[in-house]
């Protein structure tokens, strides 16, 4: 057996790669074909914990162990930068959630015959796996699925499917319920008992037209920063509390002791009001229901915290308006940032905290950022979603 059967990497859809360049899926660096193609497991193979896996979408990497899957977390992001011709900055130690973390996700449901399944679709398939494991998943949010089954099975006709959105929050789980409307007393009843004996937080449903609540005993809220603010029907939230730690760390120590911070594509506020206390924040996001509670919350506590509806896309920041600034926090959706990115080229910002869930446009920002003379110095990279090919960051860019 020669060292080209080996497998030396990871690809970034999760594919072992061997020295001669071969794919081989479910392979760990270590592992070896042997002449009839199947694979010797070496050091790194892990046994991986669930039942589902290689079926379930969910997860790509539970044959890894966890120093491989931080060497796969860092790696991606080198990759991206190594495509954009920009210098390796100084790397922080690589976070990965633990298994059983995952407090936001979405399951989706199908008909087999008779059997009424809750799951996550098959990698590039429509298909639904019927999940009776899972190990990324928040206890709280799997010991729902059954329940959830028994409730939804006799009110769900064959010919429809629907989504469910479940989310922790400080006051239990928040269900939200998609493609379906619930009609007649029975079924409004039903909901109530099930809400009431699942302890739920909320319960919503939507049709195509906005959730409608059924069921929330008090407002439903999130703890950012230390501080409790009201969480729409399935907001936008990091996939763990400990990756949302890790970033949140990172970006305090980017933004060091700026006393005046942007916060861009702010959602909730999850890092303003991680940085909020002593300072002077102005906070800008799109979305109107997660402004206006990051307002009521910075209100209520009385902070310097100071936001604005925008959208970043079409009206991004001026330099003008950026360089009242000291620091920038910026945590754009998965296409980056690149119209304000080329505003803040132009400013004069000392320091930039660019959180990102995607290694490919944070390197295109990056090289805009770099060629206008900022220096990337620090990158944290963070595997929030565990077993699956999806990468996150912080880094740390100054101007020269």
């Amino acid at each position: 057996m020669n060292d080209s059967s080996e497998i030396i990497r990871i690809a970034s859809r999760g594919d072992g790669v061997t020295a001669d360049g071969r794919h081989v899926p479910f392979a760990a660096p270590g592992d070896r074909l042997n002449p009839g193609g199947g694979l010797i497991h070496g050091p790194h193979h892990a046994e991986p914990p669930c039942p589902h896996f290689q079926l379930c979408g969910g997860c790509q990497l539970q044959h890894l162990d966890d120093e491989t899957l931080k060497t796969f977390v860092k790696d991606r992001i080198i990759h991206a930068l190594v495509a954009q011709e920009i210098a390796l900055p100084e790397f922080m130690p690589t976070h990965v959630s633990p298994p059983h973390s995952r407090r936001r996700v979405s399951v989706r449901s199908a008909w087999a015959g008779k059997q009424f399944q809750l799951g996550f679709s098959s990698e590039k398939s429509h298909r639904i796996v019927d999940l009776k494991q899972c190990d990324i998943m928040a206890p709280e949010l799997f010991a729902l699925l059954e329940p959830l089954r028994a409730f939804l099975a006799p009110r769900i006709g064959p010919k429809r499917n629907v989504e469910i959105k479940l989310a922790l929050v400080d006051q239990g789980v928040d269900v939200l319920i998609e493609n379906w409307s619930p009609e007649g007393l029975e079924t409004h009843e039903a909901m109530t008992a099930f809400a009431t004996a699942n302890h739920l937080a909320r319960l919503s449903t939507d049709d195509g037209y906005g959730a409608t609540t059924y069921w929330e005993p008090e407002p439903a809220t999130i703890t950012l920063g230390g501080i409790a603010v009201v969480y729409p029907p399935y907001g936008f939230l990091q996939a763990t509390r400990d990756g949302e730690q890790a970033l949140s760390l990172a970006v305090q120590e980017v933004i060091g002791e700026a006393k005046l911070v942007a916060d861009l594509f702010s959602g909730l506020g999850t890092f303003a009001f991680a940085v909020a206390q002593g300072r002077k924040v102005f906070a800008a996001e799109a979305e109107r229901a997660a402004l206006l509670a990051m307002k009521a919350a910075a209100g209520r506590e009385g902070l310097q915290l100071f936001a604005e509806h925008r959208d970043l896309f079409r009206r991004p920041l001026t330099p003008a308006e950026l360089n009242r600034f000291s620091a920038v926090i910026l945590d754009p959706p998965r296409a980056g940032a690149r119209e304000q990115v080329a505003e803040l080229a132009n400013s004069n910002v000392a320091r930039i905290a660019y959180v990102s869930c995607n290694p490919s446009s944070f390197a295109r920002d990056a090289k805009l950022l770099i060629g206008a003379g900022y220096r990337l110095q620090r990158i944290w990279p963070v595997g929030q979603f565990r077993w699956s090919t999806h990468v996150e960051l912080a880094g740390e860019f100054t101007r020269q």
